[in-house]
């Protein structure tokens, strides 16, 4: 199905309003947060990642379960009271502003309570949209659903800014509480219905739910090549994320503009790869554009480290051009696969999985990163960082040999966890 078609359906569109809505207004109030801790709250560089620490940790306290939740409920209802939950959580940080009560300790509850509804959501939406989209509009979905993201991207820091500017921090937030009340609205107005799970006449413990999907992702080759792939390649990213500033500041000798272009370009990449992916997948295959994305890109993104002050600093943009273009199509079809692989009653968990493996190689890679940036160099790490995506891609080659397209597999059968793809 073409991207053209999904978007001919009504309740795709709906889907499609509220992830526009609520991705703008996070991009935005991403930046009025930290602006609004700095400059409202007077907060330390500590507080502040405090802040940002802990809208994220919730990955890891609460990943897994949230996935055997997930399975075990209707997952629009899952969706509709994470998207309320994190509207009434927005909304009381103006309240508390009005009333005298705002500071960093609330901030920090607010962003981990937000959190916690944020991972519900995540798993719950990649779970929910192979209901709405059916298997055959997997890959135009994702695509349209990460072109969306990867806009608010581009867009939101830069309005975010200018709002601060203009309105100040605090009613910049209600944006973001007014974006996640239309987004439950355009999924109370789906009318597509969710397939029937299958009655179970002792519900197992949750441990093990949470095992069951575990055992799947391991069990099944494909999956477990993707899961080892992802997780080298956000471990990557955390490596390089530790250094790319100072680099770009202390190496090459940017400005702050000329950093926020480089990071600009990049973005506007990630549109182009969102928009290009279900097109490419055509022309090379669905199976097999989830490897070679990252194989093609991925050397081309060693030329970022090659980067000095005056004209070398093109190869930068270059690297991290293809850096984010080969990402974003492997993002996509790598979990349009997914989403086909795994039986209905297992995506909750298997997705928990799978973003719980990738989003705990985010504090060990900065980590890394900022260790040896310190002691071995900046340049140094970078080509760490380059090297592990450039070889990133093995592990899915492996399993995908054989297989030029995701569409001419079964949706699921037992026998592919019992032997590759190819």
């Amino acid at each position: 199905m073409s991207r053209r078609n999904a978007l001919r359906q009504r309740d795709f569109r709906l889907l499609l309003l509220g992830q526009t809505t609520s991705q703008f207004g996070a991009q935005v109030s991403g930046v009025a947060i930290p602006l609004l801790a700095v400059l409202t709250l007077h907060a330390s560089p500590f507080a502040l990642g405090l802040v940002t620490a802990s809208g994220t940790v919730a990955f890891a306290l609460i990943g897994l379960p949230a996935g055997a939740w997930v399975d075990r409920w209707p997952r629009r209802p899952v969706l509709v009271a994470a998207d309320l939950s994190r509207a009434v959580l927005m909304a009381a940080i103006p309240v508390a502003a009005l009333l005298g009560w705002l500071s960093i300790p609330y901030l920090i509850v607010v962003s981990l309570l937000a959190g916690f509804a944020r991972v519900f959501f995540d798993v719950a939406y990649q779970s929910y949209l192979p209901s709405v989209v059916g298997p055959g509009g997997l890959l135009a979905g994702n695509s349209a659903m990460e072109t969306v993201r990867a806009t608010g991207q581009v867009a939101g820091p830069g309005l975010g800014g200018w709002l601060v500017t203009v309105a100040g921090a605090v009613p910049v937030v209600v944006i973001q509480a007014v974006t996640y009340a239309v987004s439950a609205g355009s999924l109370l107005a789906i009318t597509t219905r969710e397939p029937a799970r299958p009655a179970r006449p002792v519900r197992p413990r949750l441990w093990a739910d949470i095992k069951e999907g575990l055992a799947f992702v391991v069990r099944t080759p494909v999956l477990r090549a993707t899961a080892v792939t992802s997780a080298a390649s956000n471990f990557a990213f955390a490596v390089a994320s530790a250094v790319t500033v100072l680099f770009m500041v202390r190496t090459v000798g940017l400005s702050p503009t000329g950093i926020g272009i480089v990071l600009a370009l990049s973005s506007l990449t990630v549109i182009a790869g969102a928009a290009a992916t279900p097109r490419l997948a055509r022309r090379v295959g669905s199976a097999r554009i989830v490897w070679l994305s990252l194989a093609v890109t991925g050397p081309v993104g060693l030329l970022g480290p090659l980067a000095r002050p005056g004209w070398p600093v093109v190869l930068l943009v270059i690297g991290a051009a293809a850096g984010e273009f080969g990402q974003i199509v492997y993002a996509i079809s790598n979990v349009s696969l997914r989403q086909r692989l795994c039986p209905e009653h297992l995506l909750g968990r298997v997705n928990a999985t799978m973003r719980f493996l990738m989003m705990g190689m985010f504090p060990l890679g900065a980590l890394l990163g900022g260790g040896l940036g310190q002691y071995a160099g900046l340049r140094p790490t970078l080509w760490l960082a380059g090297g592990i995506i450039a070889c990133a891609a093995l592990p899915v080659r492996r399993a995908l040999r054989d297989a030029r397209d995701v569409e001419q597999l079964p949706p699921w059968s037992p026998s592919i966890t019992q032997s590759s793809v190819g």
